[in-house]
């Protein structure tokens, strides 16, 4: 069968080299794709990934059996209805479905609504309420612009100070509301989960990303600067305390509003002194988690959608040991960041996805934010760590134009 993967970054570079292990797909459509997948795909660079219309001719024209959406952008501006409505299958959630990434202030209002375990919180859409709220019940606090915002509207204030320039910073260019919510102590963890309507499939095992841009988590927060799986440390019993109490009540909560939810549920978590409670919601695979969680199964993706299709029970196979992922971002990452860098990382190319690169003749460029993740393996959490970093270290590149973290996986280690 033919297949297509939505989107042009690391994620859709994992989901597109998933596809191309499995003996039952023919052809992978990468749309718009990068020149990291030109290898095990068709690239179509002249199709962006909200060009609905263009996306639906080439499927169509292709035969193209499963449509696999990656990014946020397309889901919330309605590629799965559009695509549905033109007898093509989608796994990824339709516009209003995705609202649960969409809109942080209608994903809240529903976990409130069905006791899903959460921070409290409060909606603003006027400044000045929002500034009083800040004033009365103080520093820390979390910020959230009610949007998509590609993982970098959150600003975790540690005190008054970063509270309101926070506040300055999300409401001054736009008129959506922001969400500010109660901040929470203790370890987060990233579950995956296909969902059919009622039926979900929470992954086996989970993930820990990191968001901040600098070792010690300190810096604003990116799109995530690298991650590793499996989190051994936080023991199986909160996984299921996850999917118990969070995961199962918000498929039958969706159900319940008149949802019908299908593609990947990504939950990010955190485990605080009162149990399992939910950070947020995102409507597709997590990046960087994508890249280690699918480099680490070892079932046939076509087979995982069709079962998921069908709510058929089943079980996810992982290899054994570890995997750590580390990104190269640009340097001014997340803010403003200079393109056209130059970097050569063939020596390394089987381990890596590329996330913002395009080829110019023989040299590599950078072309976003978030360069490239270099990945690493072994059978214990250190070795994993360390084979990351032997890998990264022979990714060339000038230091003054890309930077990483050097502490990936290192809360595993204690």
């Amino acid at each position: 069968m033919n297949v297509a993967v939505i989107g042009g970054g690391g994620r859709e570079h994992a989901l597109v080299r998933k596809f191309a292990q499995s003996d039952r797909v023919e052809t992978i459509y990468a749309i718009p794709g990068n020149d990291g997948m030109r290898d095990i795909a068709e690239v179509v660079p002249e199709i962006g990934e909200t060009d609905f219309q263009a996306i639906a001719e080439l499927c169509s024209s292709k035969q193209v059996e499963w449509v696999v959406v990656g990014p946020e952008a397309p889901l919330s501006e309605g590629i799965a209805d559009y695509l549905e409505s033109r007898n093509i299958k989608v796994f990824g959630p339709r516009k209003e479905e995705a609202k649960i990434e969409s809109s942080k202030a209608f994903t809240k209002n529903i976990m409130e609504k069905y006791d899903i375990p959460t921070a409290s919180y409060k909606a603003f859409t006027d400044y000045d309420a929002a500034y009083a709220y800040i004033e009365s019940v103080g520093a820390p606090i979390v910020l959230k612009k009610d949007g998509l915002a590609a993982g970098k509207g959150v600003i975790v204030a540690t005190d008054m100070d970063e509270a309101l320039a926070g506040l300055d910073a999300l409401m001054s260019d736009s008129d959506a509301p922001i969400v500010i919510e109660e901040f929470l102590e203790g370890e987060e963890f990233s579950l995956m989960v296909l969902v059919n309507g009622d039926y979900t499939h929470s992954f086996e095992i989970i993930a820990q990303d990191h968001k901040r841009a600098f070792d010690n988590d300190e810096g604003p927060n990116t799109g995530g600067m690298g991650a590793y799986a499996p989190v051994t440390h936080i023991p199986e019993s909160v996984r299921q305390e996850a999917v118990d109490r969070i995961i199962k009540p918000m498929a039958e909560a969706m159900v319940k509003e008149g949802l019908d939810y299908f593609g990947v549920l990504y939950l990010g978590a955190i485990v605080t002194e009162n149990g399992v409670k939910t950070i947020e919601f995102n409507a597709r695979f997590g990046d960087p988690e994508a890249q280690i969680l699918l480099s680490l199964m070892e079932d046939d993706l076509v087979d995982v959608l069709e079962k998921v299709g069908r709510k058929e029970a089943f079980t996810l196979t992982f290899s054994p040991g570890f995997k750590v992922g580390v990104m190269l971002a640009s340097a001014g990452y997340p803010d403003a960041y200079d393109k056209g860098n130059a970097l050569d990382f063939e020596a390394v190319r089987e381990k890596s996805f590329v996330s913002g690169l395009r080829q110019e003749e023989d040299t590599w460029v950078t072309s976003g934010g978030r360069v490239l993740l270099v990945t690493g393996e072994g059978q214990t959490i250190e070795a994993a760590i360390d084979s990351a970093y032997t890998n990264v270290d022979q990714v060339k590149f000038n230091e003054d134009e890309l930077f990483i973290r050097r502490d990936i996986g290192r809360h595993a280690i204690k």
